[in-house]
């Protein structure tokens, strides 16, 4: 029993050292220091600046490029880091079926064609009949009747091939724009339709880019048209980038671009507002989709 006591008073004696050398520590400001950031953030470059977040992307926006029908992708024309030309195939759908459907078409234009022939030469022979006695009038008007027709079945048959083949070139997806291909999300073999979630194919033009800046609702009276604005792509504050105004979008929408910091709030909406920047430095190069901070002067 002696012993469990003297046990007891010095655990209780080691505990009341322990608490008054902690107390110690922090009287003496003996706390653990906050570390410092990774990178450091950046500083403002004006006076007065309203801070804004903002996505790189390609000048004049990026080109979502779709499909006009469902179908199999036959061939691919082209591939990520692509210049291409507006204009220039993209992507090639299965057109098989058409092809099947235009020769017999087209072998229509054939017959079509020849029996207005024959019976333009009918009735250029009965025409050249002097004898009206030989002719009546009414035959003459039934073989004009007829050759009306036939003249008007050819029409129709060469409208049906060429609307064959227009939906077979239709099949085949142009460039609408020229720029560089950003990202390809289909192959050879695959089936796409025009509702798709994820566009087969991203273009945009990245010699010049521009960044869509998200301001808050709520100090967006505060952005002024020509303001001058600095900016710093995520992790490299000390390169900043001068940007050139472009436009303020007049239109406040949810906001939808997200930085992932822990204390951004997704019920905002923001006044976009564009800035453009080149993007002609290979050693630092800036690519589609990026996260920027700006800061716009007041």
């Amino acid at each position: 029993m002696l012993l469990l006591r003297k046990t007891t008073f010095w655990l209780a004696l080691l505990g009341l050292v322990a608490c008054g050398s902690l107390i110690l520590r922090l009287r003496a400001g003996l706390t653990e220091p906050v570390p410092a950031p990774p990178i450091a953030p950046a500083t403002k470059p004006f006076a007065r600046a309203i801070g804004a977040a903002g996505i790189v992307e390609a000048r004049r926006e990026n080109t979502l490029v779709g499909v006009p029908a469902p179908g199999l992708i036959a061939a691919v024309h082209a591939k990520v880091w692509d210049r291409v030309e507006a204009g220039q195939p993209l992507l090639s759908l299965d057109d098989r079926d058409l092809r099947a459907a235009l020769a017999p078409q087209r072998a229509q234009i054939a017959v079509a064609d020849a029996t207005l022939q024959r019976l333009r030469d009918q009735l250029a022979r009965l025409e050249a009949v002097g004898d009206a006695r030989a002719v009546s009038t009414e035959e003459i008007k039934l073989r004009r009747s007829d050759v009306a027709v036939a003249s008007a079945q050819l029409e129709s048959a060469r409208a049906t091939a060429a609307q064959t083949e227009a939906l077979i070139e239709r099949l085949v997806v142009r460039a609408p724009v020229a720029g560089t291909i950003l990202q390809i999300n289909i192959r050879a073999g695959e089936y796409a339709t025009p509702a798709s979630a994820t566009a087969p194919l991203i273009l945009g033009a990245i010699d010049e880019v521009q960044v869509r800046a998200d301001v808050d609702e709520q100090i967006a009276s505060r952005v002024k048209p020509g303001a001058r604005a600095t900016g710093f792509i995520k992790g490299d504050s000390a390169h900043p980038i001068p940007l050139e105004f472009v436009r303020i979008e007049p239109y406040v929408i949810p906001k939808r671009s997200l930085t992932g910091a822990s204390i951004e709030r997704v019920d905002t909406r923001v006044l976009q507002v564009i800035y453009k920047f080149n993007n002609n430095q290979p050693e630092r190069p800036i690519y589609v989709g990026q996260q920027m901070d700006l800061y716009i002067e007041e």
